[in-house]
């Protein structure tokens, strides 16, 4: 077995009672206060919920109980995953204030296993950009450097994980929003597969794209949070009804024997440090005893244009919702048509107009099959491609994101370079494969790079042996 990370040492000291919820919730609380001023991760914090949360663990510990495998350890959620009674509002001016009825499956699930909320995190506006800084309350910044961008859309669950505030968070990776800014801040991001983890409550994006995941400083402990989270959910239509199962051995067991494809598809076109930095990783896997080939799988260049135009076809129709009647803003006007645009052009920001309006002509009579129709065929293409390259390997390895954090502002009036940044991590979501990034070692400016293990659908376990070993090689 790999050694247990922070939050798993964590659990297991509140659960002996070696040490309490309630300080490890205060000490999480005070970090957040000190350090979230400059870095803007957080949206909203839960201090008092969390107290009393942290509060009930202490108490069954103290009557003799097992609060669960996350016992007192804090957690931070994205602002895209309901919780009852906390705002939630995708970071956009049309849901302020919008307090959500129920909790997402994945929520109650933390609760049940003894984690505390504390707050939510900042993100690109309904998941809709690669640097959190489509955002109605502004940008977060990179906590390895606050001049550059942290990622996104997960982007404050990143930088939260990466600040020391929390060990652990949740994100949603719809064309890579868990791997790019977990790469691009130096943590661990899961993205597993279509269906293992509940989307109930999961605000939609592109809902045959969209999955929710672990943010962690370790592999072992985003390994222990899939577990929490991961599990058929009858309220969820496309959960899987198998669990997928990770035994608790898999991540010390070493990659000897195992297959590995090197994917120049996946790295091509990286700037040469992250290059290099996949290399160095391929070789440190070969050295451990892992059966490395390079695999060639072209097909993945044409991922990222299906991509954009799925996912905004998908979000056109998820976001007709927001009309100013049901929910959220709503913005006064003579009539019904009127008010309804009103609404919209307020509420929504510029990345997200510009999706809808992309999504809603690739769906439109007389363009649908020439745009939305090829995309989808090409995404079969994707899929049919990676199943070729499964044949030969067990995993395939890559880069996460072209290059390290790019600087804030850098690409914001350049919609193209920024779509850019997914590259390397659409191609999972459109097969709704697992795949993980994993610090591997600084760029020649200091900052992160992510190096990212593929794997097939239900090959969560085979993925984290993999990036438990490159973990431990990494510079």
């Amino acid at each position: 077995m790999s050694p247990p990370g922070p939050a798993g040492l964590l659990a297991a000291a509140v659960r002996s009672g070696e040490r309490s919820a309630r300080s490890a919730v205060e000490e999480a609380l005070a970090t957040m206060a000190a350090s979230d001023g400059g870095l803007h991760a957080f949206v909203c914090v839960t201090a008092d919920e969390a107290r009393r949360a942290a509060d009930d663990v202490d108490r069954a510990v103290a009557d003799g109980q097992d609060p669960g495998p996350l016992a007192g350890v804090p957690v931070a959620l994205k602002d895209n995953l309901c919780t009852r009674g906390v705002p939630t509002t995708c970071s956009s001016r049309i849901l302020e204030g919008w307090r959500p009825p129920y909790d997402a499956t994945v929520v109650t699930r933390l609760r049940r296993a003894g984690a505390v909320v504390v707050g939510k995190t900042n993100m690109d506006e309904f998941a809709m950009g690669s640097s959190t800084e489509n955002s109605s309350s502004g940008p977060t910044r990179n906590p390895k450097d606050t001049s550059r961008v942290p990622g996104g859309s997960s982007g404050g669950s990143a930088a939260a994980v990466a600040a020391g505030m929390v060990p652990l968070s949740l994100g949603s990776d719809t064309g890579g929003s868990i791997r790019q800014p977990a790469a691009l801040c130096g943590v661990v991001g899961m993205k597993p597969t279509y269906g293992a983890v509940s989307r109930y409550g999961l605000v939609a994006f592109a809902s045959s794209l969209d999955q929710i995941g672990p943010f962690a400083t370790t592999v072992d402990d985003a390994a222990l949070l899939f577990t929490v989270i991961a599990g058929h959910d009858p309220a969820d239509s496309t959960s899987l009804a198998e669990p997928v199962e990770i035994p608790p051995q898999a991540l010390g067991a070493g990659v000897a024997g195992v297959r590995v494809g090197l994917c120049p598809d996946l790295f091509e076109g990286a700037s040469p440090d992250v290059v290099r930095r996949v290399r160095q990783a391929a070789e440190a896997l070969a050295a451990a005893g892992a059966l490395v080939e390079e695999v060639a799988v072209p097909e993945l260049g044409y991922g990222l244009s299906a991509y954009y135009l799925i996912a905004p076809a998908e979000a056109s129709s998820n976001l007709a919702r927001y009309d100013g009647v049901r929910y959220g803003l709503r913005v006064g006007a003579p009539d019904v048509a009127a008010m309804n645009t009103a609404t919209r052009t307020a509420g929504f920001g510029d990345e997200v107009k510009r999706r809808i309006m992309l999504g809603t002509y690739a769906l439109s009579a007389g363009y649908y099959d020439a745009y939305y129709g090829q995309a989808q065929r090409v995404r079969t293409l994707v899929i049919e491609a990676f199943a070729r390259a499964y044949a030969r390997v067990d995993v395939l390895l890559g880069a996460t994101t072209p290059s390290t954090a790019f600087p804030i502002g850098d690409r914001v009036d350049d919609p193209m370079a920024m779509y850019r940044s997914d590259l390397f991590t659409v191609p999972s979501n459109l097969a709704g494969h697992p795949a993980v990034s994993v610090p591997f070692g600084t760029g020649d400016d200091g900052l992160p790079v992510g190096v990212q293990v593929l794997a097939p659908a239900l090959g969560e376990a085979v993925m984290l042996q993999v990036a438990a070993a490159l973990e431990g090689a990494a510079p």
